[in-house]
């Protein structure tokens, strides 16, 4: 196995004509091949890392990396380190570091680095230029193992030779000839890719191929350490970052790349103006001057080309950075997935629009069928929008006789299930260190997704299955897991449902009161097999989990669910869990409610689809603000109330409090409580926590009294 390559660049001469003195010595005859290795790392005897040192070791490291290493031995550049990988089998390989590369624009951008920041602080940054464990050596989990040892090495060696010790490591991997496996399974992370081009070698030059960018931080605060600003880079991100009233929309918008920076610029003070007050046409807004008011049109209506930078993709492509951001702050996060319809029915006018539905009569509802991924903390707090498609549906095509199993995936409804996951698939590459957890409802219980899973394995899934399938087994899929020993009994909290008519294809709902349900689990490992449709083949191995409300009240249908999820469960505490995962999945839906309910998106009035989908877009992150100031006041209410509010409308939330001789707004929790009071929220002894309603109310409400409080005349 062989890695690492080296970018040409010329730093600390003395030392590199030291070296280069001795940079093609080798040993006499080749290296002796290790004898006898073990299977697996843990057994090797006597591993250890040799700093080369003497001119003996660099002959044998030079003739290892000449003859076993597809870039030879070098040259290298810079301050450099060698390492020899020895054993009491033999010498196993080995490594090399020198300078970074002077400029890599992923990585930059990873780090968050202007240009000075870079040349000052770019000798803190050092790259494995050589790795190599010999293609004699077939042993399990050594190059990854060895690449920890060797990270755990480098600070002290580097400090020891240099007199400072380096806070990055980078590495580049040819993917064409190695997918990376041993330094994602060492933790480190994927940040992009090289440019390829030329480089300069002795005797001419050779064209490069790009090559994954792969970093390992040797400590947790390398980017404060370099001076980088909170809001740059790329790295991991409190969650309570950036929300404040004052500069939220420049972390979530700043930057998006519109093809010219008015638009941005544009785009960030539109979506702060729209957060104050979500829900009201923008000509309505109070802060709204003219200039204002057209500009944001303005943006809006930007010509719909082919070649048009102004998409929701690039609209919310800083909230998504920042979102990746904040989840690699966590070490689990569970990646909701869900679609809902926008009903622009009443926009006679406009263009673009697709059907979503049509009644008894068999008159179509026009409108856009949104389908998201939103990201959550295990314990329930948004991370962000990871993604958005907004599309007009279109129906099939009477003339179109083909059965479904001859349509390609690709033009299904279904499809955007399996495009959510590839892209979960993605992020996870890129953050190790984090598990993702995609969760789905059941319209995402089909073969296809398990199957599309199945090709890249680095999330882990849970789905409500919805399909009683055929199993490896006699028994099908629901009757195997209900035949399985109940292995726990424990309480759920159910939450008030209110009753809901018949629309269209949706079923009426009766209303449901909270109650606690005593709910059975039972759990088992299955294998399930294709449908017909994909004979051939193999069975997919999942873990189901089903809980079932033991004794419902008298007249009520029993709370029961099958979940299929590719985490192993082998006990309890671990199917408890799933089932905990999988009732957050309702966060998605609180957020479509606030986004439909609070921002009011369906009252939007634009002529095009392609303006709609633009407006919908700034309010997906708004209503995702909203959802999370809700639910930070509850989960830590601890908090300063500066996290979320701006200086002002802390001040006149506390004037309003001692007004009303209510606590002061000295914490985030006091803070939302404020707000729900101006809200409409009673806080009676019997009503539970304010809800999502009464906080956006709230919080529209004051940003207008907070209007009136700054423009108040001074007192006499």
């Amino acid at each position: 196995m062989v890695h690492g390559g080296s970018a040409p660049r010329t730093r600390d001469q003395r030392f590199l004509a030291l070296l280069s003195s001795l940079l093609h010595r080798r040993v006499s005859s080749s290296v002796p091949p290790a004898a006898g290795v073990p299977d697996t790392a843990g057994a090797i005897r006597a591993l250890t890392l040799v700093l080369v040192q003497t001119e003996e070791q660099l002959r044998i490291w030079n003739e290892l990396f000449e003859t076993e290493h597809p870039r030879g031995a070098g040259p290298l550049v810079g301050r450099q380190l060698r390492y020899l990988i020895g054993s009491a089998h033999g010498w196993l390989g080995g490594a090399a570091f020198a300078s970074a590369a002077l400029h890599l624009q992923d990585r930059d951008r990873w780090i968050g680095w202007d240009q000075a920041g870079r040349l000052e602080q770019l000798d803190r940054v050092v790259g494995l230029s050589r790795y190599l464990i010999r293609p004699s050596v077939v042993c399990r989990n050594l190059a990854s193992h060895v690449l920890g040892l060797l990270l755990y090495r480098l600070p002290q060696d580097f400090e020891q030779s240099y007199g400072y010790q380096p806070w990055l490591v980078e590495t580049f991997v040819d993917e064409g000839r190695h997918a990376g496996t041993c330094y994602r399974a060492a933790n480190w992370t994927r940040i992009g890719h090289t440019r390829g081009g030329h480089r300069r070698e002795r005797g001419g030059c050779r064209q490069e191929t790009p090559k994954a960018i792969y970093v390992y931080p040797l400590v947790d605060d390398f980017r404060v350490r370099m001076g980088v600003p909170l809001r740059r880079g790329l790295g991991a991100l409190p969650l309570a970052a950036g929300l404040e009233g004052g500069a939220w929309a420049e972390y979530e918008f700043g930057g998006a790349p519109l093809g010219d920076r008015r638009l941005s610029r544009r785009l960030v003070l539109s979506a702060g103006l729209q957060a104050e007050n979500p829900g009201r046409a923008f000509c309505g807004l109070e802060q709204g001057t003219d200039a204002m008011i057209k500009g944001h049109y303005r943006f809006i209506e930007q010509p719909e080309t082919d070649d048009s930078a102004v998409t929701v993709e690039n609209i919310l492509l800083p909230h998504r950075e920042q979102t990746l951001r904040r989840m690699r702050a966590q070490k689990t996060v569970l990646c909701i997935q869900d679609g809902t319809d926008l009903n622009y029915n009443g926009l006679a006018q406009c263009e673009g629009l697709g059907v979503i539905g049509e009644n008894q009569t068999k008159a179509k509802t026009r409108g856009l069928h949104l389908h998201s991924t939103l990201a959550v903390t295990d314990e329930g707090l948004p991370l962000g929008v990871l993604r958005a498609d907004c599309t007009a549906p279109e129906p099939k095509d009477p003339a179109d006789q083909r059965k479904p199993a001859a349509i390609p995936l690709e033009e299904k409804k279904i499809y955007s299930w399996v495009e959510g996951l590839r892209d979960c698939t993605a992020i996870a590459g890129e953050m190790p260190q984090t598990k993702i957890v995609c969760v789905m409802d059941r319209e995402a219980d089909f073969f296809e997704l398990f199957d599309a899973w199945r090709e890249d394995p680095r999330t882990e899934f849970l789905v409500r299955a919805d399909h009683n399938r055929c199993t490896a087994e006699d028994l099908k899929l629901f009757d195997a897991v209900k035949a399985a020993e109940p292995r726990l009994v424990f309480p759920l909290y159910i939450k008030r449902q209110s009753a809901r008519p018949k629309k269209s294809k949706q079923k009426a709902r009766p209303a449901r009161p909270e109650r606690t349900a005593e709910m059975t689990l039972r759990y088992r490992r299955i294998e399930l097999k294709p449908p017909r449709s994909h004979q051939g083949k193999e069975p997919v191995a999942l873990s189901i989990v089903h809980a079932v409300e033991a004794t419902p009240p008298a007249g009520e249908k029993p709370v029961e669910w099958f979940l299929l999820t590719t985490q192993e469960v082998n006990s309890p505490d671990q199917a408890k869990t799933v089932l905990e995962w999988y009732c957050l999945r309702w966060r998605i839906e609180d957020w479509h409610r606030v986004l439909k309910s609070g921002c009011k998106v369906e009252e939007l009035q634009h002529e095009t689809a392609e303006r709609l989908r633009r407006a919908v877009a700034i309010n997906l992150v708004i209503a995702w603000r909203i959802l999370l100031l809700t639910l930070l006041g509850r989960e830590t209410p601890e908090l300063p109330p500066e996290v979320f509010f701006s200086d002002l409308e802390v001040e006149f939330l506390g004037a309003y409090a001692q007004d009303r001789r209510l606590p002061p707004p000295t914490s985030l929790g006091a803070a939302a409580f404020l707000v729900s009071k101006i809200g409409g929220y009673m806080a009676r002894k019997s009503d539970p926590p304010p809800g999502h309603e009464i906080m956006w109310r709230g919080y529209t409400d004051l940003r207008t009294m907070c209007v009136g409080y700054a423009i108040r005349s001074p007192a006499p």
